[in-house]
């Protein structure tokens, strides 16, 4: 029998599959990659007895990849809280999946572990912008104000490192970044003593100062667009840059364009905080485009389709 784990390269991913790991420690393949990499499943190859678990990737982008792996004889576990399409029903097929707008991959496998590892799911909701929710799922540790923020700031660079157009723009591949978190069941130990949290710090502060200074290109009551340039720091701020735009105004929608160096633009929306839907509507109407109620991207807008985009913005967040 061969584990493989699947996961998202951000916050959510990641401390998924630590929590589920610091239970049930095990050695596994692991795939993943850029947050905006989702269509994962089709990187596996596995046998009939092999298992699969798979952490904060949309079913409805995995679907062929994983009828394939089931009618191969794996079995396959799936966490996740994106629109899912039909959700398959197979006797080799686990699935947990919720699309609450105020539930993440990490708070579904908290529930799963029965709060076993809960300090981790509340730094992954910190990190997909949940902050409510991971206020809530921390109530039962106790914490200060101060641990509470330690939490907070780790989630938010977890989820930092995952954004980027490959790789090369992240500070850490996200299967490296997991095994540097791998050794640390505590994660205030890992944010006290680990270098790869001081170095997402540091990067997190200083491509944020960057994007602070960009106004906003388009601004009414419904909402603000911003347009960030074809550059690393960019890439890597567009994601986090977009849920600091929401807890600052949260009864505006935000969208984040960012140029991509061959054309185009990746988008990241954010449905205001007050109301947490239309992101997934809006996105779903461009090809690439896909999310969740609160949050969702476009990973390729071609310059031809920005001012479609910019209108039907205005328009389902003026609607709702």
């Amino acid at each position: 029998m061969h584990l493989i784990d699947v996961f998202n390269g951000d916050a959510d991913g990641l401390c998924a599959l630590h929590q589920l790991r610091l239970d049930a420690p095990a050695d596994s393949e692991l795939i993943t990659g850029p947050k905006r990499d989702i269509s994962l499943l089709k990187r596996v190859k596995a046998q009939a007895g092999d298992r699969i678990t798979v952490l904060d990737i949309a079913l409805s982008k995995n679907r062929d990849a994983l009828d394939r792996l089931l009618e191969a004889g794996a079995y396959v576990r799936y966490f996740d809280h994106h629109q899912p399409g039909d959700i398959p029903t197979h006797p080799h097929f686990e699935p947990h999946i919720d699309t609450d707008a105020n539930v993440c991959t990490s708070l579904l496998v908290n529930q799963y572990l029965h709060g076993r590892q809960q300090a981790w799911a509340v730094a992954a909701a910190f990190g997909d912008n949940l902050a409510d929710a991971a206020r809530q799922a921390a109530a039962p540790l106790g914490l200060s104000a101060d641990r509470l923020a330690q939490l907070q700031s780790l989630g938010e660079c977890l989820n930092y490192n995952g954004y980027g157009e490959t790789l090369d723009d992240l500070f850490f591949d996200p299967a490296d970044l997991y095994r540097q978190l791998r050794p640390f069941a505590d994660p205030f130990a890992f944010v006290a003593e680990s270098p790869a949290y001081q170095t997402l710090k540091a990067g997190y502060q200083d491509d944020m100062a960057r994007a602070a200074i960009v106004g906003a290109a388009e601004a009414r009551a419904a909402g603000r667009i911003f347009m960030l340039p074809a550059e690393k720091w960019a890439r890597r701020i567009s994601g986090v840059f977009g849920n600091q735009l929401a807890v600052d105004s949260p009864t505006q929608a935000h969208a984040v364009l960012t140029a991509k160096p061959g054309g185009g633009y990746v988008v990241s929306v954010r449905a205001p905080l007050a109301a947490k839907s239309g992101a997934d509507e809006l996105c779903s109407q461009f090809d690439t485009g896909g999310g969740r109620k609160g949050a969702a991207g476009i990973n390729h807008l071609p310059e031809s389709e920005v001012g479609r985009f910019i209108a039907t913005f205005f328009a389902v967040f003026t609607r709702s």
